[in-house]
């Protein structure tokens, strides 16, 4: 049993490693492009700016749609395949997000005659809209392959690389010209170097020798990647659906500091996503093997190291609202604050990732029927709570839908693997993340309020931010997270 352990706490701390370094390379990327707007803002002309980010609004929403979840698919088919598979399988991935951008690109070019009026503001930069959206989506494979095929370190490097650059060659470019078009051309440039190292990963990687493409084997992943994609479609509306409620329902002022309140939902996305996708190849090599015991163990391990980063985090944005809304936004949006509190409150549960185990379930029709009811229900909910409750109240439907979804989905996925839900997820390890991090919160709110309540809004986010993360590590390392975590590294050595 010792011999068996061991090198399972060892595999675990490996993965472990990895998941950080790409957290921490994904957290460097969501900060830059969260500044560069920030720089841009002050240097295009309102007009421009508001192009801009209709530009990326535009290849966001169509992004939604066009990869199908065909590149996330090799989660599922790279592990098992053999090499001259292996390469089929990139090859027709990358065909398929060629001929869907080329989709894509038509769809937000003055081409469509179904484009909104708004849209075609656009037009005056002619093909290079859709050709960016092109590039986006045939690149938008070197931010997932090095990962699946464990070469988290060469992903990590990549992501900084290249975040590094697009940051400073678009401050630089509209620093010195404050021109839309040549924001525009660079990012085609950056695209195109993109689409390069792309290339040399899979000439280095697999080759280009053929075949590129067989009927069967295409059908297959289409047909395993269709319903998570069409899913995919529904839950980004889902998370759509408050901000057009609130448009609706509320003047212009509120809808904008509706919108601020989402900030949070990307950086804990970034943290899941981050973690996940290491862990998911060998989650799928579990489940070809048939342990589905071992795959949900994977699966609860990383949701408890995503909590364990992101319950502070939450809490602090929970307790510090104002102050986050006045820092970042100005005290102009600070009606955003108690949408950010509801917010949070979905945010908790939003930590439990179980997409990736419906992904190897292969329960992609059920992920699509869920996301199509949660999204007529939380817009009538949230539709009748803003009604009676005011602009917080739209943020109800999403954040209810999140904890109905994970309970159906626990449901779904017990019934198949024969797990009861109980055993799903270490329920009381999380469940005491949250304690202490609601302590912890407590904590540090009190003695600001208490004692520097006239301080500047930056202050008292220092003050209690280091109060927050002071309290819950103190409570962390005495608690049986960390006494666990200590028990196996040491028994790790031990046995040797």
């Amino acid at each position: 049993m010792s011999e068996v352990s061991s090198p399972a706490a060892t595999a675990f701390d490996a993965l472990m490693r990895r998941a950080l370094s790409l957290g921490v390379a994904n957290a460097f990327d969501y900060a830059l492009q969260f500044l560069v707007p920030v720089v841009l803002v002050r240097f295009l002309a309102p007009e421009a700016f508001a192009q801009y980010r209709l530009l990326w609004l535009a290849i966001a929403t169509v992004m939604v749609l066009v990869p199908l979840n065909m590149p996330q698919t090799l989660y599922f088919f790279l592990p098992r395949s053999d090499a001259a598979a292996k390469r089929l399988y990139v090859h027709m991935t990358l065909l398929y997000l060629f001929g869907a951008g080329l989709i894509g690109g038509l769809l937000i070019s003055t081409w469509n005659p179904l484009l909104p009026a708004n849209m075609r503001s656009l037009s005056e930069f002619g093909v290079l809209v859709p050709a960016l959206m092109v590039l986006c989506a045939v690149t938008f494979m070197l931010d997932i392959l090095p990962t699946i095929e464990e070469r988290v370190h060469l992903q990590a490097a990549l992501t900084i690389a290249l975040s590094l650059l697009r940051a400073a060659t678009l401050c630089w470019a509209v620093w010195l010209t404050g021109e839309l078009r040549v924001l525009i051309w660079m990012l085609l440039a950056l695209m195109l170097l993109k689409l390069l190292l792309l290339f040399v990963y899979i000439a280095k990687a697999h080759g280009f020798a053929g075949p590129w493409f067989r009927r069967r084997p295409f059908v297959e992943q289409f047909r395993h990647a269709a319903p998570f994609g069409a899913s995919n479609a529904l839950y980004g509306m889902r998370g759509q659906a408050d901000q057009w409620v609130v448009a609706g329902l509320f003047a212009l002022g509120s809808f904008a500091s509706f919108s601020v309140a989402a900030v949070l939902a990307p950086m804990v996305n970034l943290f899941r996503q981050s973690v996940n996708h290491v862990f998911m190849p060998s989650m799928s090599r579990l489940q070809a093997a048939g342990n589905m015991a071992g795959m949900i163990d994977l699966n609860k391990r990383a949701n408890v190291m995503v909590a364990t980063l992101v319950y502070p985090l939450l809490a602090f944005a929970f307790v510090f609202a104002e102050e986050i809304i006045t820092l970042i936004y100005t005290e102009a949006y600070i009606a955003a604050a108690p949408v950010m509190r509801v917010y949070v409150a979905g945010l908790l549960i939003f930590v439990i990732e179980l997409s990736g185990i419906l992904l190897l379930l292969r329960q992609g029709t059920f992920a699509m029927g869920l996301n199509l009811a949660m999204l007529l229900g939380s817009v009538g909910l949230s539709w009748f709570a803003a009604s009676h409750f005011g602009l917080a109240g739209a943020a109800v439907g999403s954040t209810a839908a999140l904890y109905v979804d994970r309970y159906a989905t626990l449901r779904r996925i017990g019934s198949i693997t024969a797990i009861p839900v109980r055993n799903l997820q270490n329920w009381r390890t999380l469940g005491w993340l949250l304690l202490i991090s609601g302590l912890a919160g407590s904590f540090a709110w009190v003695v600001v309020v208490g004692y520097f309540a006239t301080a500047g809004v930056f202050l008292r986010m220092i003050v209690g931010g280091s109060l927050l993360m002071s309290m819950y590590g103190a409570l962390w390392s005495l608690s049986g997270v960390a006494r666990e975590r200590l028990l196996v590294l040491r028994s790790n050595h031990m046995r040797h």
